[in-house]
């Protein structure tokens, strides 16, 4: 496991479980047709794995946690907004 302040780490790489678990929890809620299918949110967040704005499993570009924007099927990368929405259509 990471050290907690891993510049490219995910909150699943990093001593984070209440945070992680809570959402984890907030992604099982989210509606079919609002939930981005496991593979594009795994594409999702390698993508946010390689960016320079990620530091410990936040976007420094707006400030959420990657692992639950990237779990919501109509949200955009901030960095580049439709990075994730033309892999929607797809």
């Amino acid at each position: 496991m990471e050290t907690p302040g891993c510049k490219r780490c995910l909150l699943r790489e990093l001593a984070e479980s209440e945070t992680l678990r809570g959402i984890n929890e907030c992604r099982a809620r989210l509606d079919a047709d609002v939930r981005a299918d496991e593979t594009l949110y795994e594409r999702r967040l390698q993508a946010c794995r390689g960016c320079d704005s990620l530091l410990s499993g936040t976007c420094l570009l707006c400030g959420c946690y990657v692992e639950l924007r990237a779990a919501m099927r109509e949200l955009g990368c901030p960095a580049v907004p439709d990075r994730w929405l033309q892999e929607v259509s797809a």
